[in-house]
């Protein structure tokens, strides 16, 4: 079997001041990790886990095994992050993100908690292994809403799982699939998968360039749409020799490749007590939209019917501005029919004669905005050939005098 060939990149994007991601590719081991809590504490969350979890770069007799010590490598991960925690105060309500791979042959082991992605691209078509431990997952997953709302919906960033100081005993996904040469696999930070297009990043994976190209050329996808999040992205491609270069030594990319580095120095008191509230947001506030919610069954609740009162509260605004556009059109209407019933014009009744019209000769399709105001006893066909013309043609008139006066000169011509 060929030797994996990969590929890491990381970016802090075009708003961010620092890179809170951190991204790991190995002999078999392969990681992104996208740390939350704020300036203080995202990037040494993201580094703290990728650190400790690239220690289970190692060969496994089978993929079980390897699905096995990477959830025990995330377990101590969180550990980790929960002591870090009581040494600095200051970063409490800090955490991370963790997707992690590991090849076993022809098999992958699988560890996952949070937003980041796993994709598969094979044979040029590309899937998501991974399912995303957000707030608007449950509601899609719920049918509530659709994968198009999802991509727009006010809490699009909310984790309900992720590493950190506030579950002793995180809830990780973890799995095994088998793979095959020509596979082509990518782990990113919602900075990529949650900017960069699926088409594009199909188009982008499916090209014959190596790992590295691949991967830059995504970055810069996100890059050109602006980028408001730290971007990585790790990519492995499976016994394909042709393609890309054998990775010789570990990649660490992002804030794990840099010294951790702690806002203050280690204060050995004890851990001082957090009030429930504490636990729902970070006292630092965050540089960007993601943020972590326990995921409990009553927050969950509260979440849901909060979702439900924001889509009652889209639907009476939406209810409103079409009534209000409908009393627009039902005035204009009115105000226009009105304009139209004080014009006056002389033309030819059915009995032939001349006659007074109220309103304007045009119509709406087949609804005329005229009718006969008053006929004389002038037939047109005793009128003068040119004013037979003008009258069959219609005359304006500026008011219903100026009417009456035109029907008394069409007399007087036609007695002539």
């Amino acid at each position: 079997m060929a030797a994996n060939k990969a590929a890491a990149v990381s970016h802090v994007g075009k708003i961010r001041s620092n890179n809170q991601d951190s991204g790991y590719a190995g002999r078999d081991l392969f990681v992104v990790a996208d740390g939350m809590g704020g300036h203080a504490g995202g990037d040494v969350a993201s580094a703290i886990a990728v650190s400790r979890i690239r220690e289970a770069d190692r060969e496994y007799a089978s993929a079980p095994e390897a699905e096995f010590a990477l959830q025990s490598a995330l377990i101590a991960a969180n550990s980790l992050l929960a002591e870090t925690v009581f040494e600095h105060p200051e970063l409490t309500g800090m955490g991370t993100t963790v997707s992690a791979m590991v090849r076993v042959g022809d098999q992958i082991a699988f560890a996952h908690i949070g937003d980041s992605r796993i994709y598969l691209l094979r044979d040029r078509e590309l899937k998501q292994v991974s399912t995303d431990h957000t707030f608007v997952q449950r509601l899609v997953d719920s049918g509530r809403i659709t994968e198009e709302e999802a991509m727009v919906h006010p809490r699009r960033s909310v984790l309900m799982r992720v590493l950190g100081d506030v579950d002793a005993s995180p809830e990780i996904d973890t799995w095994t699939l088998d793979t095959r040469p020509g596979d082509r696999w990518l782990i990113c930070s919602d900075g990529l998968s949650g900017v960069v297009k699926h088409d594009d990043m199909q188009a982008a994976l499916a090209s014959k360039d190596g790992p590295k190209q691949v991967a830059e050329r995504l970055l810069k996808h996100s890059l050109d749409a602006g980028a408001p999040d730290n971007v990585t992205a790790v990519i492995v491609d499976i016994a394909d020799t042709a393609r890309g270069d054998i990775v010789k030594e570990p990649i660490t990319v992002g804030s794990a490749a840099a010294p951790l580095q702690f806002g203050a120095e280690p204060k050995p008191t004890a851990r001082p007590a957090r009030l429930p509230g504490l636990r729902l947001h970070p006292i630092r506030p965050a540089t960007g939209p993601t943020h972590f919610e326990p995921q409990s069954e009553d927050y969950l609740d509260e979440l849901i019917e909060e979702d439900a009162r924001r889509v009652r509260r889209r639907r009476l605004t939406w209810m409103i501005g079409l009534i209000a556009l409908v009393v627009a059109i039902v005035l204009a209407i009115f105000f226009g029919y009105e304009w139209t019933q004080s014009r006056y014009f002389v033309g030819t009744s059915p009995d032939g004669k001349v006659a007074i019209y109220q309103g304007v000769q045009q119509g709406i399709g087949p609804i005329g905005l005229s009718h006969l105001y008053e006929e004389s006893n002038v037939t047109v066909d005793d009128l003068p050939e040119y004013d037979k013309q003008q009258v069959e043609q219609t005359i304006n008139a500026d008011d219903l005098q100026a009417a009456k006066t035109i029907v008394e000169q069409l007399s007087d011509a036609g007695r002539q």
